[in-house]
């Protein structure tokens, strides 16, 4: 039987081509094999809630704005393009292909456009086959780091670091420093990394206590980072010693009031 993905499209409202109606179920008349949400502007698009969509099924998820600089919304294109670069990157950390995520420009009276759009989107998802969370048995490896996931995306430090890239590359830091994109990323792509294990050591430390070697053999990292991590989390107020168990420290994760 021939694989259908099935697509979730993120679209700007100014985005949608008149000549494509939508009906109440979110279904494009004349695009049967892609579901559509419109919002008023893609820049309001939460990661957590492009997260959640894969967690729910979808094969592919499909984001269309306006083409920059053009916006409604004045930059709202563009800090969407920021956070699904910083989407893109932490999906690849999960297990998940980070291609099931696209994110394309056209303009409403581009009909042509927008149908090529998805279709080689279609194209492209059809290829990679399935996702491993899709189905009655999602892969519990892949859910697990999508989870974490959702937890980076939702925290404050990586979202602040996300709005400020424009103004530290074209304005500068408070020292009006401007700082290179090759920099940036670097720094960007280091702190991807770092909240994803800690976030990944959470959810592990949520229902159970772990000691640092038994976290490290889980997520196959060098108990020294393991045991850095820790102590991050605990001073954010995240993690706390349980109890000792054979001369090693156990943790548990602590409720977020």
């Amino acid at each position: 039987m021939m694989f259908r993905p099935k697509i979730v499209g993120f679209l700007c409202n100014w985005s949608l081509p008149q000549e494509v109606n939508t009906t109440g179920t979110g279904i494009i008349q004349g695009y049967p094999k892609i579901r559509i949400v419109r919002v008023m502007c893609i820049g309001r698009i939460d990661p957590v809630i492009v997260l959640e969509t894969f967690v729910k099924g979808a094969d592919g998820v499909l984001v269309i704005g306006c083409h920059p600089p053009d916006c409604h919304y004045i930059e709202g294109n563009l800090q969407a393009e920021r956070k699904i670069k910083m989407l893109k990157k932490l999906i690849s950390r999960t297990g998940l292909e980070p291609e099931r995520l696209r994110l394309d420009w056209a303009y409403a009276s581009e009909t042509e456009l927008f149908a090529t759009i998805i279709d080689d989107f279609r194209t492209q998802v059809a290829v990679l086959g399935p996702s491993p969370l899709a189905g009655k048995k999602p892969d519990e490896n892949v859910l697990a780091g999508i989870m974490a996931a959702k937890a980076v995306t939702g925290d404050s430090r990586l979202r602040t670091l996300v709005g400020r890239e424009k103004e530290l590359i074209e304005e500068g830091n408070v020292y009006n420093e401007k700082v290179e994109q090759e920099e940036f990323d670097e720094v960007m792509n280091e702190s991807i990394d770092e909240e994803y294990v800690r976030s990944r050591i959470r959810l592990l430390v949520k229902d159970r206590p772990m000691s640092v070697e038994g976290l490290a053999r889980h997520l196959g990292l060098d108990p020294k980072k393991v045991l850095r991590h820790i102590v991050v989390l605990r001073h954010r107020g995240l993690v706390a010693l349980d109890k000792i168990e054979r001369e090693d420290p156990l943790y548990i994760a602590l409720e977020v009031t």
